[in-house]
């Protein structure tokens, strides 16, 4: 049984930087990574990985800001955010699921993921 549990969270200025964690337990998926979700708002893609190759796709609002990584040792993933916005307040959720995992990033790509932690919340200040 796979356990994502986050950590990370909070608030933080305009310009600048947190770092989520995701822990994971029992079986990982080839895809792991990060959805977010504002109030009056649908989930939507982030980042996600492909865990065996360890490539990277980003959403383009966050693209240049927002970097996703793994600790294969800790079965952690990471999900570094600079530059952060105001629009970037929201629930994130780390996510696991299979392959393709650029799917995520599509509308309605939430679809796709098999597990879901808990969310962690980020809240961005002007």
């Amino acid at each position: 049984q796979v356990q994502l549990v986050e950590s990370g969270g909070g608030s933080v200025q305009a310009g600048g930087s947190l770092r989520l964690s995701c822990a994971a337990s029992g079986y990982t998926y080839s895809c792991m990574g990060w959805f977010r979700q504002a109030p009056g708002k649908e989930r939507e893609g982030v980042a996600v990985l492909y865990t065996a190759a360890g490539s990277t796709s980003y959403a383009d609002s966050v693209k240049g800001r927002f970097t996703l990584s793994q600790d294969n040792a800790k079965n952690t993933v990471y999900l570094q955010m600079n530059s952060l916005k105001p629009e970037d307040t929201a629930m994130y959720y780390c996510a696991a699921g299979a392959w393709p995992c650029g799917r995520w990033l599509i509308p309605g790509g939430g679809s796709s993921v098999r597990h879901w932690g808990q969310g962690t919340q980020v809240t961005v200040s002007s």
